[in-house]
């Protein structure tokens, strides 16, 4: 299954649980939903500097009475650790799809750290977290994730595998 095809079902799953913001720090593994989302009159796409403002931007939405996602790379989860104890403190609900990098055919040194890390530090900070590895499974987790969250006040992340978003590459000018 190509990226864009999942890419495009989880956009109709992004719609149907009812989100009306999405934070985002720009990243090629999300770029397909991303496009999706600033096209949706519907919903409000938020281009951060750093994925720790996401954070506080779902929490301010689940305050102004709207349900919002975070979508970020592995690499910035390390950027969250200290503002999920908001998220945990308070309660909110909160949703973020992470694109993992440091994994599958990793070029970047760079990112295998918080590649390797990327589960733990979450859940050591009490998200639930859930790995999709195959296109198929990303919908029903998602769903499943938005679910838990605005229905049980729960954090949840699903990681969206290296080897299903695809290989990065640098590309020379």
């Amino acid at each position: 299954m190509e990226t864009s095809d999942w890419a495009e079902r989880l956009y109709d799953v992004v719609v149907r649980a009812g989100i009306r913001q999405v934070a985002y720090v720009p990243d090629a593994g999300h770029a397909r939903l991303i496009e999706r989302i600033h096209a949706e009159q519907n919903i409000r796409a938020i281009v951060l500097t750093s994925e720790e403002e996401g954070i506080a931007s779902c929490c301010g939405a689940w305050l102004g009475g709207e349900r919002s996602m975070l979508l970020m790379q592995s690499s910035g989860v390390g950027n969250c650790v200290n503002l999920l104890s908001l998220v945990a403190s308070c309660r909110f609900p909160l949703v973020t799809l992470v694109t993992m990098r440091g994994e599958w055919a990793e070029f970047n040194p760079w990112q295998v750290p918080m590649g390797r890390a990327t589960g733990a530090a979450m859940e050591l900070m009490g998200v639930a977290v859930h790995r999709a590895e195959r296109p198929d499974d990303v919908n029903e987790m998602v769903a499943a994730a938005c679910e838990s969250a605005f229905a049980g006040d729960q954090a949840v992340a699903v990681l969206l595998a290296q080897r299903m978003i695809g290989r990065k590459e640098w590309t020379k000018l």
